[in-house]
């Protein structure tokens, strides 16, 4: 590594003197007067302390990329400070995503798979405990019912991680606020009885909610389904919840879903 940084550096070092170079005619500015080195050179901003738990890396048997980044940007611009885990178990089974296919010859770890998305920064859910934190956030994914619970399986029967089940109870116990995304809602209506939920609509609607068939075996798990197009705040049970990708629908609004749901597990957490 050492080698090719060496080769590296000064590659780099030439790039970046040309791509910032002053233009001619055009008299250099100092750093204060770039917005951008104001902002990176701002002092950290405390705030809620989060636990993001994943189910791997992938839509079809880990956790969905795009809604755990829409998480991290609203945990971020919310002032979180994040910590990611993930279960160090196999994943079910692996998918080939260029065929919705699985991939028979293959194996993968959910925790290695994880460790995409945290850019290496992630922890074993089981050293997660909620005396450390002020909030745990579930993003969906095929993941979150392939290799945290059971569901994409067994449905209303599902049985639920270990670790995930424990994690949901000490959080609720505590009194801290949950957050789930997509399907992820189903892990607390199988572990935390009661409690209220939205996984979107009930109807397909011509497609657009292709997914509307799990708000019955929410129900059948004891849970109270709430018909939400964006999030839903149980707030007995500090559990709030965002359909996401159960919904056909148009990238920015799913973006902004997740936002609301994030928006409220952070003020739920502050209180």
């Amino acid at each position: 590594m050492a080698a090719v940084r060496a080769l590296v550096a000064p590659r780099l070092a030439a790039a970046a003197a040309s791509t910032f170079a002053p233009l001619p005619g055009l008299r250099p500015r100092g750093p204060a007067s770039y917005p951008r080195a104001a902002f990176h050179g701002s002092a950290p901003r405390p705030g809620p302390r989060v636990a993001l738990v994943l189910s791997g890396c992938g839509v079809y048997d880990g956790t969905e990329l795009h809604e755990a980044s829409a998480v991290l940007v609203h945990l971020s611009r919310g002032g979180a400070e994040v910590q990611i885990f993930a279960p160090n178990i196999p994943q079910m089974h692996v998918i080939d995503h260029t065929k919705g296919q699985p991939s028979e010859s293959e194996t993968r770890n959910v925790l290695t798979e994880s460790a995409r998305i945290a850019r290496g920064k992630i922890t074993d859910l089981a050293q997660l405990s909620a005396a450390n934190h002020d909030a745990a956030i579930f993003p969906g994914g095929f993941g979150a019912a392939k290799n945290l619970s059971t569901f994409a399986v067994d449905g209303k029967d599902c049985k639920v991680n270990k670790d995930v089940e424990r994690v949901l109870k000490d959080f609720h116990k505590a009194g801290k606020p949950i957050g789930l995304c997509c399907i992820a809602p189903v892990l607390a209506a199988r572990v935390l009885r009661g409690v209220e939920v939205t996984v979107g609509h009930e109807q397909e609607e011509g497609g657009r909610w292709p997914y509307a068939g799990t708000a019955e075996a929410v129900k059948a798990m004891g849970a109270k389904h709430c018909v939400k197009g964006e999030a839903h705040v149980d707030r007995k049970n500090k559990v709030v919840s965002t359909p996401a990708f159960m919904c056909e629908t148009a990238l920015h609004h799913i973006h902004d879903g997740i936002g609301a749901m994030v928006t409220e597990v952070l003020e739920l957490a502050r209180k």
